[in-house]
């Protein structure tokens, strides 16, 4: 397995964790009545991440946000294993997107600003890069 492919692994775990982070303070704000329920509108009035607090809602979408950084990472992580392109450099470039993913929760859950955009972006580059060295790999064609 190389190690892009499991850094993917280590991201899919940390996603998880993640939803672990939101989910749990959310559950206590709002009670497991709201949280377990089918989440109709007409039940709840507003959505329930308009109902939580500030830190939990961002707890939410910094794990909605990885939902969408997540695809993009893992179709980089297989193109490079598949084209046979694993590398130092793609390996270095997935451990960059690990970290800065990594980073991006308390970023965001604390506000940093501009860091949290920092971080983001340096997971987003390396993202781009990845894909870029899969692009390039010799075609075995």
């Amino acid at each position: 397995m190389t190690i892009e492919l499991k850094v993917l692994l280590l991201a899919a775990i940390w996603h998880m964790l993640q939803l672990v982070f939101y989910a749990v303070p959310a559950n206590l704000e709002l009670g497991t009545g709201k949280t377990l329920s089918p989440r109709d509108p007409h039940r709840l009035k507003k959505p329930l991440m308009e109902q939580v607090s500030v830190p939990t809602g961002r707890l939410a979408r910094a794990y909605n946000n990885h939902n969408e950084a997540l695809l993009l990472f893992a179709i980089a992580t297989i193109a490079i294993t598949l084209a046979g392109a694993s590398s130092g450099y793609t390996a270095t470039l997935a451990w960059i997107y690990l970290a800065a993913r990594i980073a991006y929760v308390p970023a965001y859950a604390l506000g940093w600003v501009p860091w949290r955009s920092v971080i983001f972006g340096l997971g987003w580059v390396a993202t781009g890069l990845l894909l870029l060295a899969a692009l390039l790999a010799p075609s075995s064609v």
